[in-house]
């Protein structure tokens, strides 16, 4: 007999030790170790009927989700419906139903077909959704709190994105800036604020489509930059083109707000030479990193 063999030849023997060791609530590598058993299929046999003491069953967070895996296997249910129902991997469907017998495959109808792959999509878009908001979250943290100095700039690079430039074949020097982001307007008039800029001299107006809740946006800007719908001036209409596809038709939409400084003629020529300045010192710096 090989010694490997001989070695479990008093096998019920070895059994009663094993059982006696595992009463004692030893684990199942602790038995190994203690009676020197290195094959797994031997040390199966010989706890075989024997339950592990309560110490070695560890809390698992997704015993309620595996229950309720095999109880949806049960009824029958496939991979995919009990991937979509519960949001795990299939995977781990796989390691918690594989003892169940498979149930009996019938065809899909079309609209069944249809039904679950939308969920599945559905599903996929949450999590899409969650995962760029976490990153949006994220970034945020990473911006704190901003200097004088850094919304100075900020502005200055803002305005000439998005205000009013003069064009040497339109000399027009004179600050208008028009957008539809709330939070974009609020950045401003935080810059304007920064800029010493007296707030008698600055003027709003909405700009909208006529087929939209005129009076409705009317309230919300002016409620928005804090003053009362008396003081905007006129509103500019835009005029519906029926054949024009308009996307922004919800409830949400109220067109964008135009916010103008009088006699700014003065800093529209300082907005200007930040700019240039901006831009002058980007190219240095470029040119001192590349020698």
């Amino acid at each position: 007999m090989a010694p490997s063999q001989n070695k479990y030849a008093d096998f019920e023997g070895l059994r009663e030790r094993a059982m006696a060791l595992r009463r004692e609530g030893l684990s199942r590598r602790q038995i190994r170790d203690r009676l020197h058993v290195d094959n797994n299929d031997i040390l199966n046999r010989l706890l075989e009927g024997e339950p592990p003491p309560d110490w070695t069953k560890r809390p698992n967070a997704k015993d309620d989700m595996r229950d309720r895996a095999r109880e949806l296997r049960l009824q029958g249910w496939t991979y995919d419906r009990i991937q979509v129902e519960l949001g795990c991997s299939k995977s781990s469907i796989s390691l918690w139903v594989r003892d169940l017998p498979k149930p009996e495959r019938r065809k899909r109808t079309r609209e069944e077909a249809s039904a679950i792959a939308r969920r599945g999509w559905e599903a996929t878009l949450r999590a899409r959704e969650e995962s760029r908001q976490q990153t949006r979250r994220q970034a945020a943290t990473e911006m704190g709190k901003l200097t004088d100095r850094e919304l100075f700039v900020v502005g200055v690079a803002l305005y000439w994105a998005e205000g009013c430039k003069s064009k040497p074949y339109s000399r027009r020097e004179r600050v208008s800036f028009v957008n539809s982001d709330p939070d974009v307007i609020s950045l401003f008039m935080d810059w304007l604020r920064l800029l010493g800029v007296d707030p008698a001299s600055v003027r709003f107006a909405v700009q909208i489509h006529e087929s939209a809740d005129v009076t409705g946006a009317e309230s919300y800007w002016a409620r928005h930059v804090g003053v009362s719908t008396a003081d905007l001036m006129k509103t500019t209409l835009k005029r519906h083109n029926p054949r024009t596809n308009r996307k922004n038709t919800s409830e949400s939409y109220r067109g964008c707000l135009r916010i103008d400084v009088r006699d700014g003629a003065e800093l529209y020529r300082r907005i200007e030479g930040w700019w240039y300045g901006i831009v002058g010192a980007a190219l240095r710096t470029d040119l001192q990193n590349r020698t």
